[in-house]
């Protein structure tokens, strides 16, 4: 952030009215909504710390790495009075329809988020355009923006900005745009007013509790990462438990299960952002020719694709329980041989599970 500024005083309908400027600024850069709070994240910070202290983020070090700046705004840029939480959504008109692709075993599933580019530029960039245009309308001011780039809780303080609940998947959830999107910051030291929180809506409905393949969503709000397909097959950089390989179908990166039974994602928005449009057929992929790519082609496939920071190594090691779990054809059958002696120990581990699978004995 910038050096902190000392905002003149200005009067309640003046900050109303910039606000307002700012929400249709929002729009015309492709956000779906925008709402501000402040810094308080008292509940959620105990909530965090005592999903640490169990050990349900599994092997993601970095979520307990940076103590309380994650839960203090303030700390974390000093000066921070404010939060501006953004949300774009990301939802592929033109993908392949989700549980068809589920239930053919011939097919590789990845999650709806990652088809496109990654996301994390676009968003950026656009939070930046947005701050520029705040600092122009109400003059100089600190700010930082954040997509997913640094300790911030985003789904708090999405929560108490209004943009949404958090649902019993620990999703944020809209009760007009379900939960297909992604959320972005911005952190400044402009002290404008406050949206009321959203409440909830979930009601009775475990719809998600009940969907979930691993049963990683141990309670109502609860989730235990070290259960989670997505964590497993993009976070994990080990062998896969061999209890959970079966129940992992064939979902090759990330799972979107809890969301595609949420009743509040039937009426979800489409993008209108061609970048999250599905590139190289990854809407409905055969596991074989994924399979086969080399890792020359896996980097040139996946440029500009949120699934290229998890690797080639761990990219086989999904698609090998995918391909375990596939129908047994010769196909199947020899792709598997094929890598049974890959120089990677995680590769040949998740391969051997795989063929005996196809031949028990």
């Amino acid at each position: 952030m910038a050096a902190r500024q000392n905002h003149p005083d200005a009067t309640t309908a003046d900050t109303d009215a910039l606000l307002h400027r700012l929400r249709a600024r929002a729009r015309e850069l492709g956000f779906a909504a925008v709402g501000v709070t402040d810094t308080d994240l008292t509940a959620a910070e105990t909530y965090l710390f005592d999903w640490l202290a169990d050990g349900r983020h599994g092997e993601m070090e970095w979520m307990a790495r940076h103590g309380t700046l994650r839960s203090r705004p303030a700390e974390l840029e000093p000066g921070t009075v404010r939060v501006i939480s953004a949300r774009m959504d990301y939802l592929p008109e033109p993908a392949a329809e989700p549980w068809s692709v589920l239930a053919d075993g011939a097919l590789g599933y990845v999650s709806r988020y990652a088809l496109g580019r990654d996301y994390h530029r676009l968003m950026r960039r656009r939070l930046q355009h947005l701050a520029r245009w705040l600092e122009a309308e109400a003059g100089p001011l600190g700010y930082r923006v954040f997509t997913d780039s640094a300790p911030v809780m985003e789904k708090p303080l999405a929560e108490k900005a209004g943009l949404g609940w958090i649902g019993k998947h620990t999703n944020l959830l809209s009760r007009e745009g379900g939960s297909w999107f992604f959320l972005g910051e911005i952190y400044t030291d402009l002290p404008l007013p406050v949206d009321e929180p959203a409440t909830a809506h979930c009601g009775s409905c475990r719809a998600c509790i009940d969907a979930c393949p691993t049963g990683a969503i141990t309670a109502e709000g609860e989730l235990d990462a070290r259960l989670c397909i997505s964590y497993l097959t993009i976070e994990h950089p080990g062998p896969i438990p061999e209890e959970l390989r079966a129940l992992m179908g064939n979902r090759i990166y990330g799972c979107d299960d809890c969301q595609l039974v949420c009743p509040f994602n039937r009426e979800a928005n489409a993008t209108a952002e061609a970048d999250f449009h599905p590139r190289q057929g990854l809407d409905a992929p055969r596991l074989v020719e994924l399979f086969a790519w080399d890792e020359d082609e896996f980097l040139a496939r996946t440029e500009g694709s949120a699934i290229r920071r998890i690797g080639h190594a761990r990219w086989l090691r999904n698609l090998a329980v995918a391909l375990g779990n596939a129908p047994t054809t010769g196909e199947v059958v020899a792709a598997l041989r094929a890598r049974a002696d890959h120089p990677e120990p995680l590769v040949r581990e998740h391969v051997a599970w795989a063929l005996a699978r196809h031949d028990p004995g």
